[in-house]
């Protein structure tokens, strides 16, 4: 006869124990899936598959959490690729502090600064390859262990990481790095502040993107003229900010006096015009990004 006290002690030992890897099953889920919705599909559902287990009968909890969650996430990425009409309209901007020196060669911190615009290279990876580079690359999980996942040898799957980690490293780097970009940002800004519309067309390109999140919503701006013209709400957003990656491009980071985030914005540059701009006032989103501190003595 079971022992009820028992086995809820051993259900509150599980839970305690699955709660101190959410965090990183999320992570691994959001770098396979590039949603945060999915991601955290996925994370439930490891949830409620370790609930059906013994968890005293798994050896390697946080092992096989990771298994079970990247075994999920397969399932997905092969699902999408018989719905390929799937929208991911819950991506929000990753937000990571620009370092002064060179960009880092070592892929795991490639990863951390490119935010979304690794992910938008993972999307050409097929579900496999994206398994083996996520899971090795950026969360050092054995190529064995990824390999019963795919049931494949370890062998074929450092192969297939392999040929992966050649995808990403030979796509275009993010152009959020250079100082050249950061020059076309900064002119901008300058003359939104200042007023300069010539300027202002100057830098933008003719059919530039401005989205802005506010509590209220979402708002669409197309073309350079419209976008010059309201240009002041980017100056007013990016006052004094402090310089970051957004989706692996230039960016600013500014904060309220107390310290709390005031606002994110993101720009893409190409070919020396900026050609979408991002601007983030909603505190809600960014209650939800994982933003840098303030710079020291700032």
């Amino acid at each position: 006869m079971s022992d009820p006290t028992a086995e809820a002690a051993e259900a509150d030992a599980a839970a305690a124990a699955f709660e101190a890897q959410r965090g990183r099953l999320r992570s691994v889920a959001y770098r396979m899936l590039g949603s945060h919705a999915d991601a955290e599909d996925a994370v439930q559902e490891a949830w409620l598959r370790l609930s059906r287990q013994d968890a005293a009968e798994i050896r390697n909890l946080p092992g096989w959490l990771t298994t079970v969650t990247g075994r999920i996430c397969l399932d997905v990425l092969r699902a999408r690729q018989t719905r390929p009409e799937t929208a991911y309209d819950d991506r929000l901007p990753e937000v990571v502090a620009l370092d002064d020196g060179p960009v880092p060669e070592d892929d795991a911190v490639l990863a951390d600064s490119v935010g979304l615009a690794l992910l938008v290279v993972l999307e050409s990876l097929g579900p496999a390859e994206r398994l083996a580079f996520v899971l090795h690359d950026l969360f050092a999980v054995p190529f064995d262990e990824i390999g019963r996942i795919l049931g494949r040898s370890s062998g074929a799957t450092k192969m297939l990481a392999s040929r992966a980690r050649r995808k990403v490293r030979s796509s275009e780097r993010p152009a959020g790095a250079g100082p050249e970009q950061r020059a076309v940002v900064e002119a901008f800004l300058a003359a939104a502040r200042g007023g300069d519309f010539e300027e202002l067309l100057r830098v933008l390109h003719p059919e530039v993107r401005l989205t802005v999140d506010t509590p209220d919503g979402t708002s669409v701006t197309l073309g350079a003229t419209r976008v010059a013209t309201g240009a002041q709400v980017s100056a007013r957003a990016g006052a004094r900010g402090q310089a970051v990656l957004v989706d692996g491009g230039p960016g600013l980071l500014s904060r309220h006096e107390d310290g709390a985030p005031q606002a994110v914005l993101g720009f893409t540059v190409a070919g020396g015009r900026i050609t979408a701009i991002r601007i983030v006032l909603d505190p809600a989103v960014l209650a939800r990004l994982d933003l840098p501190e303030p710079p020291r003595g700032g």
